[in-house]
């Protein structure tokens, strides 16, 4: 099977496509590679705008991907405009042309932050999305466009996300478990804004693996699908953080509470997933707190640009 990736050299891509790879897929990526390209060698990278794909760019891949886009509130707010270009168009434009070539399966990258703002209660896919937020916008306008295609030769599924977190080759530190893991190591501190606002928390293995299910799932399966690892609050998130690596460097972490009012609060049940795609998260936030630390020699500074998606994207001229 031939497997496009869009988007395949960031942090999902990174840790997808060898995966794809050592089970035998064939997988190429298309993608301007914004952040470098940390690929193997046997895949096959394209640097291209993804909107100057062509039909033949297209022909002969079995399945499509969607990772790219912008991907975090922060480079939404940076530039709203080109958020809702490449988050809210692309994805539609992308899967019109695959869909014209015989792609059978479209995989979409979507995101819980659709939901926004919700009161302690579990949402499942049929719940209200009330995000006001830039970022969620454009990720249910990408997740309504490409669901649109949807026929019975054109299987749609779109991942609704919780926040990715973990190692991958092309690292990021912007991620709260991240964020919260290097700020242990160099600050010996944990700095937690609202401890009580919920986050669904996702192992980037468990994300590889709710992929690999998408992709495996039968053609008649599609729509949409939470996926999370758990749903953590933030204060939670900050002491198993705090646990693990006092456990890990036998250092005291302190913590810090600011009480800032956020407006982004949700939690998400992915049952669905586990009974249509056989999705079963395996990792929690002491797996991923040990795996950042197995893989801390690779790091060096922590504060590197690169590490960074908004202070990366502030050097792009689009």
């Amino acid at each position: 099977m031939r497997i496009l990736l869009a988007g395949g050299a960031g942090y999902i891509g990174s840790m997808l496509a060898p995966a794809l790879l050592d089970h035998g897929y064939k997988v190429e990526v298309i993608d301007l590679c914004w952040f470098g390209n940390m690929l193997p060698d046997a895949v096959k990278v394209t640097r291209k705008n993804l909107f100057d794909c062509t039909e033949r760019d297209l022909e002969g891949f079995d399945q499509l991907v969607f990772l790219a886009g912008l991907s975090n509130d922060p480079m939404a707010e940076y530039s709203p405009a080109n958020n809702f270009i490449y988050n809210g168009a692309l994805p539609s434009y992308l899967a019109y042309i695959a869909k014209r070539v015989g792609v059978w399966r479209y995989i979409y990258a979507s995101s819980c932050s659709v939901y926004g703002y919700t009161v302690n209660q579990l949402y499942d896919e049929e719940s209200p999305v009330t995000c006001a937020y830039p970022y969620g916008i454009s990720k249910l306008q990408g997740e309504r466009g490409v669901l649109q295609l949807h026929d019975d030769s054109f299987s749609v599924i779109a991942l609704r996300q919780g926040t990715v977190c973990g190692h991958s080759p092309r690292m990021r530190f912007d991620l709260i478990v991240n964020t919260m893991f290097k700020s242990a190591m160099t600050e010996g501190r944990i700095i937690v804004n609202n401890p009580a606002i919920w986050r669904p928390i996702y192992d980037l293995r468990d994300a590889v693996n709710a992929y690999f299910r998408a992709i495996q799932a039968g053609g008649a399966v599609n729509g949409v699908f939470n996926v999370t690892s758990g749903n953590y609050t933030v204060g939670q998130v900050a002491d198993l953080v705090k646990h693990e690596v006092e456990t890990l460097t036998d250092r005291h972490i302190a913590i810090e509470m600011k009480n800032i009012e956020d407006f982004r609060n949700y939690k998400v049940t992915c049952e669905k997933a586990k009974t249509e795609l056989g999705f079963q998260p395996i990792y929690d936030i002491p797996d991923i707190v040990a795996d950042l630390y197995a893989h801390r020699p690779q790091y060096g500074d922590y504060g590197d640009d690169r590490f960074y998606n908004i202070k990366t994207f502030k050097n792009i001229k689009l």
